[in-house]
């Protein structure tokens, strides 16, 4: 609690007394972007859904991109995603906003200290002893801060704000934003179990995570925007990864996954599209 407040803090008054800067406002979107594509696809696409392969140093490259978001260690994070997964908005689930609001969902279950890592979980990752070493208390933070001297020392004290802190603020709450909105607001292609929503202005925000309505009909998928018009910028970074051969095993939706079963109540001629596109890309 007292990291997530600093770093809002430092970022609020660097603005007012530094002043409003155009250009440390585009430094802070770039990198922003930069490493929300590291988040999901790191955190959330390959650790928490294995969506696809990577080598082992690749993997641990990943994980420390990863945590130098400051959203804890890659264990950690899979843990608690996989378990939201098994029981999404039941009361089991550890942030689901219809069992306990949108503010616990977006940020108020993250600032208890009830939720350690289950490496029950994760024992596809708790076999590796380097993903391990990462989870440990003060480690898991580690990438974080050396970003963050990183940052002050190529672009000093405006390299810092801008390029750190004012990015992570951002950064945070775009990926908490999924946990949050994307329970709430937007479309239902799928008859999920859960109240998960597609929303093309999240997706846009988060480099492709917002279609969260496919996401959770077939979650094991590396492309989340299962159609052309659905922007998934993740998915294009990880075939350009595949391409250099990086990664590869990219999985994808199959054509039945594709096709239904399709939420009671969805527009017709979404229906039709989604039908459609499933046979074309079968």
């Amino acid at each position: 609690m007292i990291l997530f407040a600093l770093v809002h803090l430092v970022a609020a008054t660097g603005i007012v007394l530094g002043g409003w800067s155009w250009r440390g406002f585009a430094l802070a979107l770039g990198v922003y972007y930069v490493r929300m594509i590291v988040v999901t696809a790191g955190y959330h696409r390959y650790f928490s859904h294995r969506a696809f392969r990577t080598s082992r140093v690749f993997q641990f490259l990943l994980a420390v991109g990863a945590q130098s978001a400051g959203e804890n260690s890659v264990v950690w994070w899979a843990s608690h995603h996989r378990w939201h997964h098994r029981y999404s908005d039941t009361p089991l689930d550890v942030h689901s906003p219809k069992q306990r609001g949108f503010w616990y969902a977006h940020v108020g279950w993250i600032l208890k200290n009830t939720w350690a890592t289950d490496l029950k979980q994760v024992p596809d990752l708790a076999k590796y002893p380097e993903l391990r070493f990462l989870n440990r208390p003060g480690i898991d933070f580690l990438p974080c801060a050396l970003l963050g001297l990183a940052f002050l020392l190529i672009g000093g004290v405006h390299g810092l704000i801008w390029g750190f802190m004012v990015s992570t603020v951002l950064l945070w709450h775009g990926s908490f934003a999924i946990n949050s909105l994307t329970h709430l607001v937007g479309r239902r292609r799928y008859a999920t179990k859960d109240d998960s929503r597609n929303h093309w202005l999240l997706a846009l925000i988060t480099s492709g995570e917002g279609w969260h309505n496919n996401h959770h009909h077939y979650s094991s998928s590396a492309k989340q925007g299962f159609f052309w018009w659905e922007i998934d910028p993740t998915y294009w970074v990880l075939r350009g990864l595949q391409r250099l051969g990086l990664v590869w095993d990219l999985r994808r939706p199959p054509a039945d996954v594709l096709a239904g079963p399709l939420e009671a109540g969805a527009d017709p001629e979404r229906v039709q599209r989604a039908r459609d596109a499933a046979r074309a890309q079968a």
